[in-house]
């Protein structure tokens, strides 16, 4: 990246935590918004994310101001376009996606770098309008970034390997755990190991074995740990894989399979329940669960590894 500038695009949460991420190294970087109420904010969230941090100790309360200093809010364009990578997290539209970027190609170097941040969306969809394609690329942080590690790295067809090399070595360098995908596909890697899991457990729920509760707790006290040790294949080769082989032929055929399962969902959303932000779904959301949940991830904060 040869000019050695950044830039995130959406001053929201997720915005402030990736660009909060980049300051925390060493890295200036602009935050662009539409909103300047939310360009107002950014200060004040992203010293909400270094206090956890200092709580946990993880950062040092001493370093707070320098790395606040290091973000600048900004409504226009003209101030990220010396960019050599643009991180793009804004709402998952693809039509204001594509009416960003071509404002973006008005004024950046043909070189630089366009990074989404989509969660969903593919790659060519995203592409399919720009002058560039070669320059497009998704760098998919996980919510919270200064919390979760994991940037999924995903090309389109069109995509130059060298961008996909040079972003992972940015992030890699940031203590983020990036990867690079051969291929996109829907929900990269990540959110399909995630809502593979999440469809056996509302089976489980849904065909009376067991409770949320007991679902979750299963899920914290074996599975949440094991796999921040190591992955389900270096599980499998740690197990044996011709026992692991004798399990499947009789396990698989009993796993959840189709969507019946998430007729359970439909229903406690008919019922105008849909989670925390309404303040019940599976659970009530007062908070004491909320408070319970701060301090588990406090708690796991604590054992990461320090910048």
């Amino acid at each position: 990246m040869q000019t050695n500038r950044f830039a995130v695009l959406g001053a929201g949460l997720m915005g402030v935590g990736i660009a909060c991420h980049f300051a925390r190294f060493g890295h200036e970087i602009w935050l662009y918004d539409t909103d300047r109420a939310r360009t107002a904010e950014i200060t004040s969230v992203a010293g909400e994310i270094l206090e956890e941090l200092i709580a946990a100790g993880q950062f040092s309360a001493a370093d707070k101001a320098t790395v606040l200093s290091r973000l600048q809010g900004t409504t226009s364009l003209a101030d990220i376009a010396a960019s050599s990578l643009l991180i793009e997290a804004i709402p998952e539209r693809l039509e204001l996606k594509h009416a960003l970027y071509a404002q973006l190609e008005q004024v950046i170097d043909p070189q630089a770098i366009i990074a989404s941040n989509t969660s969903g969306l593919p790659p060519d969809a995203l592409a399919e309008k720009l002058r560039h394609p070669q320059r497009l690329l998704i760098a998919h942080f996980w919510h919270p970034p200064h919390f979760i590690p994991l940037v999924e790295i995903v090309p389109g067809s069109a995509t130059a390997p060298r961008y996909m090399q040079e972003v992972q070595a940015l992030l890699s360098g940031m203590q983020l755990e990036a990867v690079i995908l051969d291929r996109a596909a829907p929900g990269f890697v990540g959110n399909r190991l995630q809502f593979a899991l999440l469809r056996e457990a509302l089976h489980i729920v849904k065909s009376g074995i067991a409770s949320p509760d007991v679902v979750d707790r299963v899920m914290r006290a074996s599975l949440g740990r094991r796999y921040g040790m190591v992955g389900p294949l270096e599980a499998a080769d740690m197990t044996g894989l011709n026992t692991v082989q004798d399990i499947c032929r009789h396990l698989l055929p009993e796993l959840a399979s189709g969507s019946d399962m998430m007729s359970l969902v439909a229903d406690i959303v008919a019922n105008g329940d849909t989670g925390m932000r309404s303040g019940q779904g599976f659970y009530r959301w007062d908070e004491t669960r909320k408070d319970s949940i701060r301090e588990r991830r406090r708690h796991q904060l604590r054992f990461a590894l320090k910048p």
